[in-house]
């Protein structure tokens, strides 16, 4: 599962990447500067696995980690091609949600390539370009379904109902993610066609170090925006974060972060954020060999999650043995647990929670 971070060119996206994969993407200020599309593999941070390890002492500790993509800076003209628009919407379309980077701070030193700062016009700039590319998708596959809804075919009619409001919506500037459309004809209909404004987003409002805590105007203007959206709003300093990464020494990163009013670095936030915009969750396994995060989909039952270990685990799934996290910190071992009568077995049909310490039992 990956998250594409997007926005236009200079925004800061290349500089909030090397701050999340410690990877060195190349910042620059000008724009096209990411052609090719960096991935990282970032660890999320989890101060539930840093409890269970002092707990357990294991050999070692593996985190759940989560893949950001850098997708160079779209411009007006994306969709049809326009400074590098092909390659960067394909980039963006095999992504499983968007972070997207909206400059809210002002610096004379940094060329905007609208020739000032305006972040409200900057996320329509991108929408529209995002939307004119889901409406050629859409018009595609109005033309392919036209033939056999006009033949009577129950099921075609009802699939052009659906794309016929899709693209009602679309022309009006309104995302597939926002359009009111039944559950049912989404999962048939909406989602194979793997629309890119069908992904779900975060807006991360890079601001200047002053307003790292409590944001500024140009926030309050895109929260006021996006208030319909049902979308995150993260405020996130993106410079300051890249002067945080830098320092090698714990305890100044934290005396850094303290001056300036911050208990972490809002990267960690934005992990951890982009972790459940990607709709997954996390269960442990907790052993002398090793702690270990395991990522899933949240509503994952114990057998789909036994199969992220090994595939085995899954088909031959007898029973899982469940502690939960809250209770394996109480009582300090799975040996005190089971004497306290509160290690839980469960069935297939168990759903996992965020936070479970796991052991399976399979035969294959």
């Amino acid at each position: 599962m990956k998250a594409g971070i997007v926005g236009l060119p200079n925004v800061g996206k290349s500089t909030l990447f090397n701050c999340l994969s410690n990877a060195k993407a190349q910042s620059a200020n000008f724009p096209f500067c990411t052609i090719e599309p960096n991935i990282g593999v970032v660890n999320v941070p989890d101060p539930r696995l840093e409890k269970l390890e002092e707990l357990v002492n294991p050999e070692r500790v593996v985190p759940a980690t989560v893949e950001i993509v850098d997708i160079a800076g779209l411009v007006k003209g994306a969709s049809k091609g326009e400074g590098l628009g092909n390659q960067f919407l394909g980039n963006i379309r095999e992504t499983d949600a968007i972070l997207h980077v909206l400059r809210c701070f002002d610096n004379d030193n940094i060329v905007h390539v609208d020739g000032s700062v305006d972040p409200i016009r900057d996320k329509e700039t991108i929408d529209i370009e995002l939307q004119l590319k889901d409406l050629d998708t859409v018009d595609k596959k109005i033309d392919k379904v036209k033939r056999a809804a006009r033949t009577g075919n129950k099921e075609a009619q009802a699939e052009e109902a659906v794309l016929l409001k899709l693209k009602e919506g679309l022309e009006g500037g309104i995302s597939v993610r926002a359009i009111d459309i039944d559950e049912d004809a989404r999962e048939e209909y909406v989602k194979p066609l793997q629309f890119i404004t069908d992904k779900p987003v975060m807006y991360v409002c890079n601001v200047d170090e002053n307003s790292a805590v409590d944001g500024n105007a140009y926030v309050d203007k895109v929260r006021e925006t996006v208030k319909d959206e049902h979308a995150e709003v993260l405020v996130l300093a993106v410079g300051t974060e890249a002067d945080i990464t830098e320092l090698d020494d714990y305890e100044e990163r934290q005396m850094f972060l303290a001056d300036i009013g911050l208990d972490e670095p809002g990267s960690a936030k934005l992990i951890r954020s982009a972790y459940k915009l990607l709709n997954q969750q996390t269960y442990f396994t907790a052993g002398v060999k090793e702690v270990r995060a395991w990522t899933i989909n949240i509503g994952s039952t114990a057998p789909q999650a036994a199969g992220v270990i090994h595939t085995d685990f899954e088909k031959g799934f007898i029973r899982a043995e469940v502690i939960k996290y809250n209770d394996f910190v109480e009582y300090g071992s799975e040996a005190k647990v089971k004497e306290a009568g509160k290690l839980g077995v469960e069935g297939k049909g168990y759903i996992v929670a965020d936070g479970d310490v796991m052991h399976f039992l399979f035969n294959v």
